[in-house]
């Protein structure tokens, strides 16, 4: 980081003239980029020359200036091959970032930089973009809960001076958990999840090359304008290992990084994307390689992205108050449309989980003693007076009686990959159905408080009979899994089934399409596009590895009969796998053979069934090669 160089032009402080002056004072900016967000949650990046910005600064903001493929970024069944134009238009209501390429200096020692625009993307006249889906969202939110409280329906908020309203804003803030480790590093399973039971790298000391890359990264966001508070090791990863010259080797660690939340969701998910981009370019130039993924190592700790979200009134006098906090803090939980907020996204959750959760990655997260959520359901604290954090919920409400204004909920279930422009947009307007609810029925915010925390064989006005929604014990080791389906419901456990359960709950896609903020082609088109994932990924991708898996498990010198019963028991789950014969094909066959005619009920268990056969040859073949001594 130099002190001299531009890192980001805040939204709002200068206008056009001002910023083509500063662009002037830094030749070393030599391209503009603007970047929207696809349906997968694709960044665009280009690179375009700065004076051709100058020149053309107003076709800029008007979608003149630049188009782009629309076949080749994600917009199925909406950007086609025979219609392929998308106009894109720059958005001057959030921060622009520079991005520099340290190993390209220009002719003064500085290096040449890129400015990143976020933008919005047109397709014969209309906004397609994740971007644009979530800016609509929450201005019709907005709109409504000031509708909403205009209404004198809502008890229990006396204390909100509805009159003295002059906006509605979202807090909404992620944050990031991520594995680095050496290019060459390929340590043991065994290994990494025995370091993870001890708890031997939760909060240690980052050392070497690590904790350069975690301290230059910092220092970067910082220079661009957002707050970090903090850097960690997560509970994933082993010690690393000391070279005899000193050096940090065989790196392999999980980290977090968290920053401040934003009263602009826009402002948070480009944020995010900033940050990640960060994280990579400079843990790479530290000679460590950075994954996202939500799962990079089975039977190890996976990577979240937890998601916070919050809503408060801007009043005229300038100040601000948190509509979640109660009248009594000590007394009460939230205030009524607080328990709206939750009760909309649990009701909700089955049309909002596919954008959330849709790869099959992100479900391999998702599963018990891994500290991330398989149930929906919630949970508040053990009293209001001592607030408490269950993080074995899908969504938790936090808050510190001594500072209302952090009150909020935190949604575990994202993964670094989740397209957050689009999750965050389904999640307030799944709380905004709940919030018209608690406005509308006029109930008080204990009489909310008992329906959320109802039992299965309750029945109330919004949430149904079969369900339970609230839960202060530990899903994962106070229920058994058929204890969990039955009082929270099924969880799915692929693409296929969360796409499944969406279209069963038809009617809950109303709370999404509300204020046409997305519209039926646009979740189409997003649901057609997790599908062709999901299948070409398990064709091209997860079935062969899983067949290379398989043949790598080879026969070793049995010693005794233990030695070859092992074996026998471990070649018979191989065939079942991967091995055709004249009569009968394998699991693996099978599979692709489901997904190429579309007959994806069956794909989807056939994947499960791989999936399990695999962990289960995994350990059996642990046991088998480690009792054998030659």
């Amino acid at each position: 980081m130099k002190k001299d160089l531009l890192y980001y032009i805040p939204a709002g402080q200068y206008g056009k003239e001002g910023v083509l002056s500063l662009l002037a004072q830094h030749p070393e900016i030599k391209f503009v980029s603007l970047i929207g967000i696809d349906l997968g949650g694709n960044d665009t990046d280009e690179r375009i020359p700065i004076e051709l910005f100058r020149k053309n600064y107003e076709d800029f903001f008007a979608g003149k200036a630049v188009q782009t493929d629309g076949s080749s970024v994600v917009f199925g069944n909406i950007a086609t091959l025979n219609d392929a134009r998308v106009d894109m238009i720059a958005d001057s209501s959030v921060n622009w970032y520079v991005d520099y390429n340290y190993e390209h200096l220009d002719k003064n020692d500085l290096p040449v930089g890129t400015l990143r625009i976020p933008a919005f993307l047109i397709h014969n006249n209309e906004l397609i973009d994740s971007r644009s889906i979530l800016k609509r969202s929450c201005d019709y939110v907005a709109g409504r809960i000031k509708e909403l409280l205009n209404s004198n329906k809502l008890k229990g908020m006396s204390h909100v001076p509805v009159d003295q309203i002059q906006d509605i804003a979202f807090t909404t803030g992620t944050e990031l958990e991520f594995w680095v480790r050496t290019p060459s590093e390929n340590e043991t399973v065994q290994h990494l999840s025995t370091s993870q039971r001890l708890q031997e790298q939760y909060w240690q000391k980052m050392r070497g090359n690590v904790r350069t890359a975690m301290e230059e990264t910092i220092s970067e966001l910082e220079a661009r304008g957002l707050k970090v508070e903090m850097g960690h090791k997560e509970v994933g990863g082993i010690k690393p290992k000391v070279d005899d010259e000193g050096h940090i080797v065989d790196v392999c660690e999980q980290l977090e990084l968290d920053w401040r939340f934003t009263t602009n969701p826009l402002q948070a998910c480009d944020n995010e994307l900033e940050v990640r981009i960060m994280v990579r370019e400079i843990f790479r130039k530290n000679g460590l390689d950075v994954s996202f993924k939500a799962k990079p190592i089975q039977g190890v700790a996976g990577s979240g992205k937890h998601t916070h979200l919050g809503i408060i009134a801007k009043l005229k006098n300038g100040k601000s108050i948190n509509l979640m906090v109660p009248e009594d803090t000590e007394k009460e939980y939230l205030s009524p449309l607080g328990y709206g907020f939750v009760m909309g996204i649990l009701k909700n959750y089955e049309v909002i989980n596919p954008f959330v959760t849709s790869t099959t990655d992100a479900f391999n997260r998702l599963k018990p003693g891994f500290e991330a959520p398989i149930c929906i359901v919630t949970s508040l604290g053990l009293t209001p007076k001592f607030p408490s954090r269950n993080r074995t919920i899908l969504i938790g409400l936090i808050r510190d009686i001594g500072n209302p204004k952090a009150t909020r909920f935190e949604l575990r279930a994202p993964n670094p990959f989740t397209n957050a422009y689009i999750a965050v947009a389904a999640l307030y307007l799944a709380a905004l159905e709940g919030i018209e609810y608690a406005v509308e029925s006029g109930k008080t915010g204990q009489e909310l408080l008992a329906e959320l925390s109802k039992k299965a064989s309750e029945e109330y006005e919004y949430l149904k009979k079969g369900r339970e929604y609230r839960c202060e014990k530990n899903i994962f080791d106070d229920f058994t899994q058929e204890e969990r389906d039955a009082i929270f419901g099924k969880p799915p456990a692929t693409v296929w089934e969360n796409v499944k359960i969406m279209k069963e709950n038809a009617e809950k896609v109303k709370a999404l399409l509300s204020g046409n903020s997305f519209t039926k082609p646009i979740i189409d088109s997003f649901i057609q596009t997790i599908l062709f994932r999901w299948k070409n990924e398990l064709i091209d991708r997860i079935i062969p590895y899983t067949e290379s898996i398989v043949r790598g498990y080879k026969k070793l010198k049995c010693e005794d009969l233990l030695d070859e019963k092992r074996w026998e028991e471990i070649n018979v789950l191989r065939r079942e796998l991967a091995k055709d014969t004249v009569n009968s094909k394998c699991i693996c066959s099978r599979l692709k053979d489901a997904l190429e005619t579309g007959d994806y009920d069956t794909a989807s268990e056939l994947q499960i069934e791989m999936m399990k056969k695999t962990e289960v040859l995994n350990d059996l073949y642990y046991v088998y090669k480690l009792n054998i001594l030659d």
